[in-house]
């Protein structure tokens, strides 16, 4: 009689090996995902261990933690926008201002000389210079001042959106057959922008590299300088205010700037 021969097969030792590969494929992948970590989860499991343990409601990403006011606006005070909003609500900002400079400017008793226009991703206001200055002169007027004091305070209410406000200086011909000298006439309207530039920097908390001055002088006038009804007209300020793209970096004003500077990005033509 033959002894039975012991163990069950040569081949059994690949079943223990085919466990072990099993269970180290198992712990590479929980090892890879637990090495990538969603910051405001982390935060928020920190804090359902201990409720005191952050009390900086921002990350360092800049992201919203877990004890930042919500996105949609609870809990934030009348006006107030969060600093890391959607485009949708970027957009939503951008004709909330339209509206009301919009209804500012017919309640205004200068209504006749302010016009607000709204296109694709900003707010264009036009004031006669009248409104804001004398002739011949770049010290604001009392009612002026007024009108600016009026528009920084809507320009704060949605100052999360705004990527940048241009103040545009212009004025008339003296003589509809003559040009202004180039030198007075430079100065003239860069000086304007420049002190309203400077009155709406004191009168809201947005960004000062976000604000703009520009002087055009006599040379985009939009009515004949041959009679004073239409060369009033060329004597003007107007204001661009231009909202965030969130979906576009280098639309960042700033953003921009110090990608020109250091040669990245688009070209310089593409950014005008």
């Amino acid at each position: 009689m033959k002894k039975k021969k012991s163990g069950g097969g040569g081949a059994n030792w690949m079943d223990t090996y085919g466990d072990m590969v099993t269970l180290l494929l198992c712990f590479f992948v929980l090892l890879y995902s637990i090495s990538v970590i969603d910051e405001v989860k982390w935060l928020a499991l920190v804090k359902s261990f201990n409720p005191d343990a952050i009390k900086d409601p921002v990350n360092i990403e800049g992201n919203k933690g877990p004890d930042a006011d919500d996105v949609d606006g609870a809990g934030m005070q009348p006006g107030a926008m969060p600093e890391a909003i959607s485009q949708e609500e970027i957009d939503g900002a951008m004709d909330m201002l339209y509206e009301k400079l919009k209804e500012y400017a017919e309640q205004s008793d200068s209504s006749q000389s302010i016009e607000v226009i709204q296109g694709d991703g900003y707010v264009f206001i036009s004031f006669e210079n009248a409104v804001i200055f004398g002739g011949n002169s770049y010290a604001l007027r009392p009612e002026g001042e007024k009108v600016l004091s009026d528009i920084s305070s809507i320009f704060e209410e949605v100052k999360p959106a705004i990527d940048e406000i241009r103040i545009m200086g212009h004025t008339a011909q003296a003589s509809p057959n003559r040009k202004n000298r180039d030198q007075e006439d430079r100065m003239l309207a860069a000086e304007r922008a420049a002190m309203a530039t400077y009155y709406i920097q004191t009168h809201c908390t947005i960004d000062p590299a976000r604000l703009i001055s520009v002087g055009y002088g006599q040379h985009r006038p939009i009515a004949p300088n041959d009679v004073e009804e239409t060369r009033s007209q060329n004597r003007r300020v107007e204001i661009t205010v231009t909202g965030r793209n969130v979906l576009d970096d280098f639309s960042d004003s700033l953003k921009r700037y110090n990608q020109l500077r250091a040669g990245e990005g688009q070209t310089a033509a593409d950014s005008l």
